[in-house]
């Protein structure tokens, strides 16, 4: 509560007449070059204000008239403008041609990258690495449907069990358990089979009853093998890159048998213009698996 104004004993300060507990609060002002400093920035904001978006003066656009979107839209329109012939280069070029020719390979792999960052990296990761929940990875040599320039492009441009393109890529791989074509038994064996295929420790008496199996239900798709078969989009077994189970965990192996998980990736041709999707193929096709 408020008490009388004296000189604190202490500090030789006066109080400004307030005390809680007995403390009594020092009259201490804050030094007058930031007061001062404090009074201008209040009156630049004010002044910051009126001129520009911020009141509902002119439409909302400030007394100067400038907004910032549409001084956005004319750098962006200028910069198409500077960029077109090159646009027009890659539109009509296909992949190959594009990354065969050293001035057009420059810019589309500067293009893709930041088409890649935009669009691809949130599934695929920032350098194509892939993550776990089936995004593939696109910087090994392990493909799904090709990693020729062709393929990839197909790919990009059309999509995969989107529903977008009648050119999409679409492979289904039956739910063995989940719709009881194979036992909870029989998957268990398939599964030790499957992991025999890449030189997995396995349960030998297992994956015996489980070949004849894999052959009758896997190996139209997958390969007798197991060495996969792009034309479908099967996935390769005989190798330790896996898509969507851990090879060194049977279990999981076995869940993705019995019903499996079929990922879903949007067909960018219809988004993205035809130039764009160009470059995003010669980018990809550069991360470290592309094929001839």
């Amino acid at each position: 509560m408020p008490t009388k104004i004296e000189k604190d004993a202490v500090t030789g300060t006066m109080t400004t007449g307030h005390e809680w507990d007995g403390l009594k609060e020092l009259n201490t002002p804050l030094p007058k070059w930031w007061l001062y400093l404090f009074y201008v920035t209040i009156a630049f904001a004010v002044v910051w204000m009126v001129l520009y978006p911020s009141l509902p003066i002119r439409g909302a656009t400030g007394v100067t008239g400038w907004v910032a979107r549409e001084a956005v839209g004319v750098e962006v329109a200028a910069a198409n403008a500077r960029m077109a012939p090159m646009m027009n280069r890659l539109r009509e070029a296909t992949p190959a041609e594009i990354a065969a020719n050293p001035e057009m390979r420059a810019f589309a792999m500067a293009g893709g990258r930041i088409a890649f960052a935009n669009n691809c990296a949130s599934c695929h990761g920032a350098g194509g690495q892939g993550q776990a929940g089936g995004y593939p990875s696109l910087a090994d040599d392990d493909w799904i449907w090709g990693g020729g320039f062709d393929a990839i492009h197909r790919t990009i441009a059309n999509g995969i069990r989107a529903g977008e393109s009648d050119e999409e890529r679409i492979s289904m791989m039956p739910r063995f358990g989940a719709d009881g074509v194979l036992t909870t038994a029989q998957i268990a064996d398939v599964t030790q089979f499957v992991l025999s295929l890449s030189g997995r420790s396995t349960d030998a008496a297992a994956a015996d009853r489980g070949k004849p199996l894999y052959a009758d239900n896997c190996a139209a798709c997958h390969g007798d093998g197991g060495e996969g078969n792009r034309d479908v989009g099967a996935l390769r077994l005989n190798d330790r890159v896996w898509l969507h189970a851990n090879p060194s965990d049977a279990a999981s192996v076995a869940r993705y048998i019995a019903n499996p998980r079929m990922g879903v990736m949007p067909a960018w041709g219809r988004r993205l213009d035809p130039a764009t999707v160009n470059m995003l193929t010669v980018y990809v096709h550069a991360l470290g698996g592309g094929e001839n």
